[in-house]
Protein backbone atom coordinates (compact mmCIF):
# COMPACT_ATOMS: atom_id res chain seq x y z
CA UNK A 1 0.00 0.00 0.00
CA UNK A 2 2.52 2.22 0.90
CA UNK A 3 4.24 2.48 -2.59
CA UNK A 4 0.67 2.87 -4.28
CA UNK A 5 0.58 6.02 -1.88
CA UNK A 6 3.09 7.12 -2.07
CA UNK A 7 2.64 7.45 -6.06
CA UNK A 8 -0.73 9.15 -5.31
CA UNK A 9 0.53 11.59 -3.46
CA UNK A 10 3.96 12.43 -5.77
CA UNK A 11 0.84 12.87 -8.77
CA UNK A 12 -1.30 14.91 -6.61
CA UNK A 13 2.03 17.07 -5.86
CA UNK A 14 2.56 17.14 -9.32
CA UNK A 15 -1.05 18.20 -10.12
CA UNK A 16 -1.77 20.65 -7.94
CA UNK A 17 1.11 22.94 -9.28
CA UNK A 18 -0.02 21.66 -12.78
CA UNK A 19 -3.74 22.49 -12.05
CA UNK A 20 -2.59 26.37 -10.93
CA UNK A 21 -0.07 27.22 -13.67
CA UNK A 22 -3.04 26.19 -16.39
CA UNK A 23 -5.12 28.50 -14.25
CA UNK A 24 -2.71 31.22 -14.18
CA UNK A 25 -2.09 31.11 -17.82
CA UNK A 26 -5.66 30.70 -19.08
CA UNK A 27 -7.44 32.82 -17.23
CA UNK A 28 -5.87 36.61 -18.63
CA UNK A 29 -7.25 34.33 -22.45
CA UNK A 30 -10.64 33.82 -20.34
CA UNK A 31 -10.54 37.50 -19.86
CA UNK A 32 -9.93 38.60 -23.26
CA UNK A 33 -12.31 36.29 -25.05
CA UNK A 34 -15.21 37.39 -23.02
CA UNK A 35 -13.66 41.39 -23.72
CA UNK A 36 -13.39 40.96 -27.52
CA UNK A 37 -16.92 39.25 -27.12
CA UNK A 38 -18.30 42.48 -24.98
CA UNK A 39 -16.67 44.77 -27.63
CA UNK A 40 -17.95 42.74 -30.94
CA UNK A 41 -21.38 43.15 -29.01
CA UNK A 42 -21.27 46.72 -28.35
CA UNK A 43 -20.11 47.06 -32.21
CA UNK A 44 -23.17 45.26 -33.07
CA UNK A 45 -25.29 47.62 -31.04
CA UNK A 46 -23.65 50.58 -32.81
CA UNK A 47 -21.14 51.54 -30.05
CA UNK A 48 -17.87 51.94 -31.37
CA UNK A 49 -16.35 53.35 -27.96
CA UNK A 50 -14.72 50.12 -26.64
CA UNK A 51 -11.16 48.66 -27.01
CA UNK A 52 -9.24 46.41 -24.90
CA UNK A 53 -6.23 47.60 -23.32
CA UNK A 54 -4.23 44.32 -23.18
CA UNK A 55 -0.70 44.20 -24.45
CA UNK A 56 0.77 41.21 -25.86
CA UNK A 57 3.48 40.31 -28.17
CA UNK A 58 2.29 36.95 -29.71
CA UNK A 59 -0.36 36.12 -32.09
CA UNK A 60 -3.57 37.09 -29.79
CA UNK A 61 -1.85 40.74 -29.35
CA UNK A 62 -1.94 41.34 -33.27
CA UNK A 63 -5.32 40.23 -33.17
CA UNK A 64 -6.15 43.09 -29.79
CA UNK A 65 -4.24 45.68 -32.16
CA UNK A 66 -6.22 44.60 -35.25
CA UNK A 67 -9.70 44.58 -33.32
CA UNK A 68 -8.70 48.31 -31.42
CA UNK A 69 -8.02 49.31 -34.99
CA UNK A 70 -11.40 48.53 -36.23
CA UNK A 71 -12.48 50.12 -32.91
CA UNK A 72 -10.70 53.60 -34.11
CA UNK A 73 -11.69 53.67 -37.90
CA UNK A 74 -15.63 52.88 -36.66
CA UNK A 75 -15.59 55.77 -34.24
CA UNK A 76 -14.01 58.28 -36.75
CA UNK A 77 -16.51 57.15 -39.32
CA UNK A 78 -19.22 57.60 -36.70
CA UNK A 79 -18.13 61.18 -35.91
CA UNK A 80 -17.80 62.17 -39.66
CA UNK A 81 -21.42 60.77 -40.37
CA UNK A 82 -22.71 62.46 -37.39
CA UNK A 83 -21.26 65.82 -38.53
CA UNK A 84 -22.46 65.56 -41.98
CA UNK A 85 -25.74 64.85 -40.67
CA UNK A 86 -25.79 68.29 -38.55
CA UNK A 87 -24.54 69.85 -41.67
CA UNK A 88 -27.12 68.57 -43.40
CA UNK A 89 -29.85 69.24 -40.71
CA UNK A 90 -28.66 72.94 -40.34
CA UNK A 91 -28.75 73.36 -44.37
CA UNK A 92 -32.52 71.88 -44.44
CA UNK A 93 -33.52 73.62 -41.79
CA UNK A 94 -32.30 77.16 -42.63
CA UNK A 95 -32.79 76.62 -45.99
CA UNK A 96 -34.96 79.46 -48.07
CA UNK A 97 -37.29 75.92 -49.74
CA UNK A 98 -39.99 75.30 -47.57
CA UNK A 99 -39.24 71.00 -46.95
CA UNK A 100 -42.06 68.65 -45.87
CA UNK A 101 -41.26 64.90 -45.69
CA UNK A 102 -44.50 62.82 -45.16
CA UNK A 103 -44.18 59.00 -43.64
CA UNK A 104 -46.83 55.97 -45.06
CA UNK A 105 -49.06 56.47 -42.65
CA UNK A 106 -49.81 60.62 -43.74
CA UNK A 107 -47.94 61.64 -40.58
CA UNK A 108 -45.33 64.62 -41.17
CA UNK A 109 -42.23 63.88 -39.83
CA UNK A 110 -39.76 66.56 -41.02
CA UNK A 111 -41.00 70.17 -41.09
CA UNK A 112 -38.01 72.67 -41.66
CA UNK A 113 -38.65 76.57 -40.31
CA UNK A 114 -39.92 77.91 -43.92
CA UNK A 115 -41.94 74.63 -43.60
CA UNK A 116 -43.52 75.51 -40.39
CA UNK A 117 -43.71 79.51 -40.97
CA UNK A 118 -45.34 79.02 -44.34
CA UNK A 119 -47.99 76.15 -43.21
CA UNK A 120 -47.86 76.24 -39.56
CA UNK A 121 -47.27 79.79 -38.51
CA UNK A 122 -44.43 78.94 -37.26
CA UNK A 123 -45.58 76.22 -34.98
CA UNK A 124 -44.33 72.84 -34.82
CA UNK A 125 -45.32 70.22 -37.54
CA UNK A 126 -43.88 67.04 -36.64
CA UNK A 127 -46.73 64.44 -36.17
CA UNK A 128 -49.47 65.90 -37.70
CA UNK A 129 -51.97 64.61 -39.76
CA UNK A 130 -51.20 65.58 -43.54
CA UNK A 131 -54.82 65.69 -45.10
CA UNK A 132 -55.83 67.82 -42.17
CA UNK A 133 -52.87 70.13 -42.03
CA UNK A 134 -53.85 70.58 -46.34
CA UNK A 135 -57.40 71.16 -45.26
CA UNK A 136 -56.62 74.17 -43.42
CA UNK A 137 -54.16 75.73 -46.14
CA UNK A 138 -55.26 78.35 -48.61
CA UNK A 139 -57.39 76.79 -51.55
CA UNK A 140 -54.62 77.80 -54.13
CA UNK A 141 -51.93 75.66 -52.22
CA UNK A 142 -54.67 72.77 -51.24
CA UNK A 143 -55.14 72.51 -55.28
CA UNK A 144 -51.75 72.17 -55.86
CA UNK A 145 -50.99 69.81 -53.16
CA UNK A 146 -53.87 67.78 -54.57
CA UNK A 147 -52.69 67.73 -58.70
CA UNK A 148 -49.95 65.17 -57.28
CA UNK A 149 -47.18 66.99 -59.74
CA UNK A 150 -45.36 69.64 -60.16
CA UNK A 151 -47.02 73.56 -60.33
CA UNK A 152 -47.04 77.17 -60.01
CA UNK A 153 -49.72 78.97 -57.71
CA UNK A 154 -49.60 82.41 -56.03
CA UNK A 155 -50.86 83.15 -52.88
CA UNK A 156 -51.89 86.44 -50.83
CA UNK A 157 -50.02 87.49 -48.21
CA UNK A 158 -49.43 90.24 -46.08
CA UNK A 159 -51.16 92.08 -48.94
CA UNK A 160 -49.07 91.07 -51.94
CA UNK A 161 -49.50 88.39 -54.26
CA UNK A 162 -46.89 85.57 -53.95
CA UNK A 163 -45.60 82.90 -56.57
CA UNK A 164 -44.74 79.55 -55.64
CA UNK A 165 -43.70 76.60 -57.13
CA UNK A 166 -44.18 73.52 -55.60
CA UNK A 167 -42.33 70.05 -56.05
CA UNK A 168 -43.64 66.65 -54.79
CA UNK A 169 -41.47 63.65 -55.25
CA UNK A 170 -42.40 59.83 -53.76
CA UNK A 171 -39.49 57.64 -52.81
CA UNK A 172 -38.63 54.98 -50.33
CA UNK A 173 -37.11 55.37 -46.85
CA UNK A 174 -35.69 52.52 -45.03
CA UNK A 175 -37.90 50.59 -47.41
CA UNK A 176 -41.43 52.41 -46.78
CA UNK A 177 -42.27 54.53 -49.22
CA UNK A 178 -42.77 58.56 -48.41
CA UNK A 179 -43.45 61.84 -50.10
CA UNK A 180 -41.31 64.97 -49.96
CA UNK A 181 -42.66 68.22 -50.61
CA UNK A 182 -40.57 71.42 -51.65
CA UNK A 183 -42.08 75.23 -51.64
CA UNK A 184 -40.03 77.51 -53.29
CA UNK A 185 -40.92 81.04 -53.71
CA UNK A 186 -40.57 82.42 -57.37
CA UNK A 187 -41.73 85.62 -57.63
CA UNK A 188 -38.38 87.72 -57.65
CA UNK A 189 -37.43 84.58 -60.24
CA UNK A 190 -40.57 85.50 -62.20
CA UNK A 191 -40.05 88.72 -61.99
CA UNK A 192 -36.72 88.17 -63.56
CA UNK A 193 -37.57 86.44 -65.66
CA UNK A 194 -40.83 89.02 -67.36
CA UNK A 195 -38.44 91.48 -67.28
CA UNK A 196 -35.82 89.02 -69.38
CA UNK A 197 -38.56 88.36 -71.52
CA UNK A 198 -39.87 91.96 -72.24
CA UNK A 199 -36.94 92.55 -73.01
CA UNK A 200 -36.50 90.35 -75.69
CA UNK A 201 -39.87 90.89 -77.28
CA UNK A 202 -38.64 94.67 -77.43
CA UNK A 203 -35.72 93.35 -79.17
CA UNK A 204 -37.68 91.36 -81.49
CA UNK A 205 -40.15 93.62 -82.39
CA UNK A 206 -37.65 96.51 -82.89
CA UNK A 207 -35.63 93.95 -85.11
CA UNK A 208 -38.72 93.65 -87.28
CA UNK A 209 -40.06 97.05 -86.96
CA UNK A 210 -36.71 98.25 -88.40
CA UNK A 211 -36.31 95.03 -90.89
CA UNK A 212 -39.86 96.84 -93.05
CA UNK A 213 -39.51 100.38 -92.26
CA UNK A 214 -36.06 100.91 -93.27
CA UNK A 215 -36.83 99.17 -96.80
CA UNK A 216 -40.38 101.69 -97.08
CA UNK A 217 -38.66 104.75 -96.22
CA UNK A 218 -36.05 104.08 -98.81
CA UNK A 219 -38.68 103.13 -101.25
CA UNK A 220 -41.06 106.05 -100.37
CA UNK A 221 -38.02 108.10 -100.65
CA UNK A 222 -37.09 106.07 -104.50
CA UNK A 223 -40.86 107.14 -105.77
CA UNK A 224 -40.73 110.62 -104.55
CA UNK A 225 -37.45 110.91 -106.26
CA UNK A 226 -38.94 109.28 -109.08
CA UNK A 227 -42.03 111.53 -109.50
CA UNK A 228 -40.01 114.49 -109.33
CA UNK A 229 -38.27 113.05 -112.44
CA UNK A 230 -41.54 112.01 -113.94
CA UNK A 231 -40.82 108.53 -114.69
CA UNK A 232 -43.89 107.24 -113.01
CA UNK A 233 -44.05 104.40 -115.40
CA UNK A 234 -42.00 102.82 -112.67
CA UNK A 235 -44.01 104.31 -109.44
CA UNK A 236 -46.22 101.05 -109.57
CA UNK A 237 -43.49 98.92 -108.58
CA UNK A 238 -42.69 100.82 -105.78
CA UNK A 239 -45.47 101.45 -104.38
CA UNK A 240 -45.98 97.24 -104.89
CA UNK A 241 -42.87 96.68 -102.59
CA UNK A 242 -43.88 99.52 -100.34
CA UNK A 243 -47.74 97.36 -100.31
CA UNK A 244 -45.28 94.09 -99.72
CA UNK A 245 -43.59 95.26 -96.66
CA UNK A 246 -46.79 96.95 -94.84
CA UNK A 247 -48.69 93.64 -95.47
CA UNK A 248 -45.21 91.55 -94.04
CA UNK A 249 -45.33 94.37 -90.98
CA UNK A 250 -49.33 93.73 -90.15
CA UNK A 251 -48.75 89.84 -90.35
CA UNK A 252 -45.76 90.02 -87.98
CA UNK A 253 -47.96 92.27 -85.59
CA UNK A 254 -51.41 90.03 -85.83
CA UNK A 255 -49.42 86.94 -84.89
CA UNK A 256 -47.56 88.00 -82.35
CA UNK A 257 -51.33 89.57 -80.95
CA UNK A 258 -52.28 86.80 -81.37
CA UNK A 259 -51.07 85.15 -78.25
CA UNK A 260 -52.09 88.03 -76.10
CA UNK A 261 -55.86 88.13 -77.59
CA UNK A 262 -55.82 84.34 -76.69
CA UNK A 263 -59.32 83.63 -75.51
CA UNK A 264 -60.35 80.94 -72.86
CA UNK A 265 -60.85 77.59 -74.05
CA UNK A 266 -64.53 76.79 -74.43
CA UNK A 267 -64.80 72.76 -73.59
CA UNK A 268 -67.52 71.07 -75.78
CA UNK A 269 -68.14 67.26 -75.86
CA UNK A 270 -65.98 66.10 -78.67
CA UNK A 271 -65.35 62.59 -80.58
CA UNK A 272 -62.02 61.67 -81.77
CA UNK A 273 -62.91 60.00 -84.93
CA UNK A 274 -64.19 63.04 -86.47
CA UNK A 275 -62.10 65.53 -84.96
CA UNK A 276 -59.18 63.56 -86.30
CA UNK A 277 -60.80 63.15 -90.22
CA UNK A 278 -61.20 67.01 -89.93
CA UNK A 279 -57.59 67.46 -89.40
CA UNK A 280 -56.54 64.51 -92.39
CA UNK A 281 -58.78 67.32 -94.48
CA UNK A 282 -55.95 70.19 -94.25
CA UNK A 283 -53.16 68.35 -93.29
CA UNK A 284 -51.11 64.81 -94.36
CA UNK A 285 -50.61 62.56 -91.79
CA UNK A 286 -50.58 58.54 -90.94
CA UNK A 287 -52.56 56.97 -88.25
CA UNK A 288 -50.97 54.17 -86.44
CA UNK A 289 -53.38 53.19 -83.92
CA UNK A 290 -57.45 53.15 -83.83
CA UNK A 291 -58.51 56.41 -82.46
CA UNK A 292 -60.75 55.89 -79.71
CA UNK A 293 -64.34 55.83 -79.53
CA UNK A 294 -64.71 57.47 -75.96
CA UNK A 295 -65.87 61.12 -76.43
CA UNK A 296 -63.48 63.69 -75.49
CA UNK A 297 -64.21 67.59 -74.03
CA UNK A 298 -61.93 70.26 -74.98
CA UNK A 299 -62.38 73.47 -77.33
CA UNK A 300 -62.37 72.05 -80.68
CA UNK A 301 -61.06 75.01 -82.40
CA UNK A 302 -58.24 75.63 -80.54
CA UNK A 303 -57.01 72.42 -80.45
CA UNK A 304 -57.87 71.93 -84.28
CA UNK A 305 -54.77 75.10 -84.44
CA UNK A 306 -52.27 72.99 -82.35
CA UNK A 307 -52.27 70.10 -84.20
CA UNK A 308 -52.34 71.35 -87.66
CA UNK A 309 -48.81 73.62 -86.34
CA UNK A 310 -47.64 70.66 -84.81
CA UNK A 311 -48.24 68.57 -87.70
CA UNK A 312 -46.76 71.56 -90.16
CA UNK A 313 -43.70 71.56 -88.11
CA UNK A 314 -43.41 68.14 -88.34
CA UNK A 315 -43.56 67.99 -92.12
CA UNK A 316 -40.99 70.95 -92.09
CA UNK A 317 -38.27 69.20 -89.55
CA UNK A 318 -36.99 67.25 -92.90
CA UNK A 319 -37.84 63.52 -92.36
CA UNK A 320 -39.91 61.62 -94.88
CA UNK A 321 -43.23 63.13 -95.09
CA UNK A 322 -45.27 59.54 -95.02
CA UNK A 323 -43.63 59.26 -91.38
CA UNK A 324 -45.77 61.89 -89.67
CA UNK A 325 -47.74 60.25 -87.33
CA UNK A 326 -50.66 61.00 -85.22
CA UNK A 327 -51.59 58.64 -82.47
CA UNK A 328 -54.80 59.49 -79.75
CA UNK A 329 -54.66 57.39 -76.66
CA UNK A 330 -56.09 57.38 -73.19
CA UNK A 331 -53.92 57.16 -70.22
CA UNK A 332 -54.88 57.35 -66.65
CA UNK A 333 -56.63 60.63 -66.31
CA UNK A 334 -55.41 62.14 -69.62
CA UNK A 335 -55.36 61.82 -73.27
CA UNK A 336 -52.39 61.17 -74.68
CA UNK A 337 -51.71 62.97 -78.22
CA UNK A 338 -48.73 62.38 -80.00
CA UNK A 339 -47.15 63.85 -83.32
CA UNK A 340 -43.78 62.24 -84.61
CA UNK A 341 -41.48 62.59 -87.21
CA UNK A 342 -38.30 61.22 -88.27
CA UNK A 343 -36.46 64.42 -88.69
CA UNK A 344 -33.12 65.35 -86.79
CA UNK A 345 -34.91 65.42 -83.59
CA UNK A 346 -33.82 68.32 -81.49
CA UNK A 347 -30.16 69.03 -79.96
CA UNK A 348 -30.24 69.39 -75.49
CA UNK A 349 -30.05 73.00 -76.10
CA UNK A 350 -33.38 73.60 -78.09
CA UNK A 351 -35.49 70.98 -76.12
CA UNK A 352 -35.27 73.60 -72.90
CA UNK A 353 -36.27 76.57 -75.14
CA UNK A 354 -38.29 75.58 -77.61
CA UNK A 355 -41.46 76.30 -75.60
CA UNK A 356 -40.26 79.23 -75.20
CA UNK A 357 -41.82 82.06 -76.90
CA UNK A 358 -39.97 83.80 -79.81
CA UNK A 359 -37.25 81.13 -79.63
CA UNK A 360 -37.19 79.67 -83.18
CA UNK A 361 -34.55 77.95 -85.22
CA UNK A 362 -35.85 78.81 -88.42
CA UNK A 363 -34.59 82.21 -90.13
CA UNK A 364 -37.93 83.41 -91.06
CA UNK A 365 -39.49 81.53 -88.07
CA UNK A 366 -41.82 84.55 -85.17
CA UNK A 367 -40.83 81.81 -82.44
CA UNK A 368 -44.61 82.15 -81.48
CA UNK A 369 -45.89 78.26 -82.91
CA UNK A 370 -44.78 76.24 -80.15
CA UNK A 371 -45.29 78.74 -77.66
CA UNK A 372 -48.74 79.31 -78.61
CA UNK A 373 -49.81 75.81 -78.72
CA UNK A 374 -48.18 75.47 -75.07
CA UNK A 375 -50.36 78.58 -73.78
CA UNK A 376 -53.45 76.56 -75.28
CA UNK A 377 -52.90 73.08 -74.19
CA UNK A 378 -51.70 74.66 -70.68
CA UNK A 379 -55.20 76.29 -70.56
CA UNK A 380 -57.18 73.29 -71.18
CA UNK A 381 -54.98 72.45 -67.81
CA UNK A 382 -52.88 69.91 -70.29
CA UNK A 383 -48.91 70.03 -70.48
CA UNK A 384 -46.94 69.79 -73.70
CA UNK A 385 -43.43 67.65 -73.56
CA UNK A 386 -41.13 67.23 -76.45
CA UNK A 387 -38.81 64.00 -76.89
CA UNK A 388 -36.60 62.60 -79.03
CA UNK A 389 -37.46 59.65 -80.22
CA UNK A 390 -35.36 56.16 -80.84
CA UNK A 391 -33.86 56.28 -84.09
CA UNK A 392 -34.18 60.12 -84.92
CA UNK A 393 -36.54 62.42 -85.30
CA UNK A 394 -39.46 64.20 -82.39
CA UNK A 395 -42.21 63.41 -80.21
CA UNK A 396 -44.28 66.33 -79.40
CA UNK A 397 -46.82 64.73 -76.57
CA UNK A 398 -49.82 66.45 -75.81
CA UNK A 399 -51.77 65.70 -72.36
CA UNK A 400 -54.82 66.76 -72.36
CA UNK A 401 -56.76 66.16 -68.98
CA UNK A 402 -60.14 63.51 -69.56
CA UNK A 403 -62.39 65.99 -68.30
CA UNK A 404 -62.04 69.69 -68.16
CA UNK A 405 -63.63 72.40 -65.39
CA UNK A 406 -66.21 73.91 -67.16
CA UNK A 407 -67.67 71.27 -68.64
CA UNK A 408 -71.84 70.73 -68.93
Amino acid sequence: MLPAAALWLAWLALALPALWLAYVVVQPLRRLLRALESSVASYRDGDFSFGIAARRKDELGALIDTHNALGAALREQRQNLAQRELLLDTVVQHSPVALLLVDPGGRVTLANLSARQLLGEGRSLIGLDFERLAASLPHALRRALELGEDSLFSLEMEGMEESFHLSQRGFRLHGRPHRLYLLRRMTRELARAEVAVWKKVIRVISHELNNSLAPITSLAHSGAELARRGEAQRLPDVFARIGERARHLHGFIADYAQIAKLPAPRPEPVQWPAFVAALAAHARFRVPYPVPEALASFDAAQMEQVLLNLIKNAHEAGGPAEAVELEVQRSGAHWRIEVRDRGPGMSDAVLAQALLPFYSTKRSGSGLGLALAREIVEAHGGRVALINREGGGLCVRVLLPATMRGDA
